[in-house]
């Protein structure tokens, strides 16, 4: 059975759907995603095969190509939530995780580029972890 997610932006400006399969899901540790995602990785989903549809909002994705690398981002221009996009000439759908609405029943593959990971992030397994911000 083909798979469906739904995803959208912060303020619900921008909405979409992506039919078929997620073949890699990395959470990568560069220098770009760390400063693009404000955090210390970027949780992005990889397909070859799926098509991405937008529901609302297209007009309101914005790219950023980073010169001279192959990184992107594309984002809301209204609320600047990570979203959708395709890269490598078209051929690669990318999907920041945390923009789908929808259950994702994955795990993740592999924490890539840990070579430049934050130095903040070495142990972030052994600090508290709560339920709210209090």
């Amino acid at each position: 059975m083909k798979q469906r997610h739904a995803g959208s932006c912060l303020c619900g400006t921008v909405r979409y759907e992506i039919d078929g399969e997620f073949e890699r899901f990395y959470l990568c540790h560069c220098q770009h995603c760390r400063k693009d995602t404000g955090s210390a990785h970027a949780a992005s989903l990889f397909a070859t095969q799926a098509t991405l549809t937008w529901i609302a909002g297209e007009d309101k994705v914005t790219t950023f190509n980073l010169p001279s690398t192959r990184h992107s981002k594309s984002f809301c221009s209204l609320c600047g939530s990570a979203l959708p996009g395709l890269q490598a000439e078209g051929k690669l759908l990318v999907v920041p995780a945390g923009s789908l609405d929808t259950d994702l029943h994955i795990k993740p593959d592999a924490h890539i580029f840990m070579a430049s990971k934050a130095g903040w992030d070495s142990w972030l397994e052994e600090i508290p972890k709560l339920e709210k911000f209090t």
